[in-house]
């Protein structure tokens, strides 16, 4: 059956994630694919949209579910909620004939003989939610897809006011940014977007990515705004030698290569590096990729150090929904220690007078702010060398008083949600400060 396909891997898809077995790119990333091989790129296409959309609004769906579910689901029918979600996805979130998502659930049940009792089921549920979705989802707080720990982190390091706007951000699809190596105007126009205050180009189009002109040429590759900055900010200069720590899939050491720099790409999945050597061959551009762990790396002092460290990735949000659902309060303080850690070794690849500059995509302060406060105190041979607004395009909200780099997903707000937004980055840039005598 047409689209039968797409809506049971959505369904394993999203069980799989949200159980914590796999990740949204696990599932469908570039080193992921291999998992949906035996879909047709269309229904593949399908099944990442509608998993989405379900990660993104999954408190919405389950409220939506349980209004029309008076007894609760059935304690037999396991994957039952699955089918369920990913037909009140399509039916409120998705451009898809009601009519389309409602039978192929039903199907979907049927294939199964622990949900094909309650096929039945499926199908008065969802016509209930056709019937009544007037209004039905804006009658929920938007907090209700937001885990009650992250929003009262937010809350208390951030306020009330920002801490949802940020939540808001997260229910809403973001759109592509690209980094273009020349011409920013141009390719904006070409590709039907806009250029960002930073540089970036930000799409307004949904063309697949591999059909976009200047892709098969190398002319930019694919960045959320937020992450191209660091790479900028570490100021690479022609014939620098530097190193990009963690440094798959690659976007951050095509920014240093393009510059003219003399990269050494270091990352521990040798998979990863796999594609970033892809990524670096398309683009044309030239990178000495290393396997290795950052606590081990050991090779002559480089002029400057990109650090973007292991993370809860929890600025990333609204490209990566999965993060909200997978991650735990627990692994801030594992994280938080790895990275002391290679900062530390970061720090001691670097050249006296050197540059290196330490990012995460968290919008928790124990792995940005506080990490660089006790840098600075434990080693008296690191200063900080503050950014300014002029480096990041005059968006002066996005710096902190000390001069650091503080992204949020509320901030370049646009009247248009799919216009506006950034990932959630930290990012300090510091100096080793030249050995006495010299």
């Amino acid at each position: 059956m047409p689209g039968l396909a797409a809506r049971m891997a959505a369904a394993t898809s999203l069980a799989e994630i949200v159980n914590g077995r796999h990740t949204l790119e696990d599932r469908f990333g570039a080193e992921g694919v291999a998992r949906m091989s035996d879909l047709e790129p269309r229904d593949r296409a399908l099944a990442r949209s509608i998993t989405t959309v379900a990660l993104r609004r999954l408190g919405t769906l389950r409220a939506v579910l349980a209004k029309f579910l008076e007894t609760g689901l059935p304690k037999k029918a396991i994957g039952l909620d699955w089918i369920l979600v990913v037909g009140a996805a399509q039916i409120l979130f998705l451009d898809v004939p009601d009519h389309a998502a409602v039978d192929l659930a039903v199907r979907a049940a049927r294939r199964d003989q622990r949900t094909s009792p309650f096929a039945g089921l499926v199908n008065a549920v969802l016509r209930n939610v056709i019937r009544e979705q007037e209004g039905l989802v804006d009658s929920f707080d938007a907090l209700i897809d937001t885990p009650a720990w992250l929003a009262a982190r937010w809350r208390a390091n951030y306020g009330e006011a920002t801490m949802r706007a940020i939540v808001a951000m997260h229910r809403e699809e973001p759109t592509l940014d690209l980094s273009v190596r020349e011409d920013a105007a141009g390719w904006a126009e070409k590709l039907g977007g806009f250029v960002l205050p930073t540089g970036s180009v930000r799409l307004t189009s949904h063309v697949a990515v591999p059909e976009l002109e200047g892709y098969d040429e190398g002319r930019w590759w694919v960045q959320d705004a937020a992450a191209a900055l660091p790479p900028k900010l570490l100021r690479p200069e022609a014939g620098e030698r530097i190193i990009d720590l963690c440094a798959a899939p690659g976007g951050k050491t095509a920014t240093l290569a393009a510059a003219g720099a003399q990269v050494t790409a270091l990352d521990r999945s040798a998979e990863r590096l796999k594609r970033l050597a892809i990524n670096l061959e398309r683009l044309g551009l030239v990178a000495d990729i290393a396997v290795g762990d950052v606590l081990t790396y050991s090779g002559e002092p480089f002029d400057a150090v990109l650090l973007d460290a292991p993370c809860t990735a929890t600025g990333t949000i609204r490209r990566h929904p999965d993060v909200a659902l997978t991650k735990k309060s627990s692994d801030i303080a594992t994280l938080s220690a790895l990275q002391s850690r290679m900062l530390d070794r970061a720090f001691e690849l670097l050249a006296p007078g050197g540059r290196l500059v330490y990012c995460v995509c968290s919008l928790e302060p124990e792995e940005g702010e506080a990490q660089i406060a006790a840098l600075l105190r434990r080693n008296p041979d690191v200063e900080r060398m503050p950014i300014t607004a002029q480096e990041i395009g005059g968006l002066a909200e996005c710096l902190t008083a000390e001069g650091d780099l503080r992204t949020l997903p509320s901030q370049l707000a646009d009247a248009e949600p799919r216009r506006a937004g950034l990932d959630g980055f930290f990012a300090a840039r510091l100096i080793r400060k030249q050995a006495r005598g010299r």
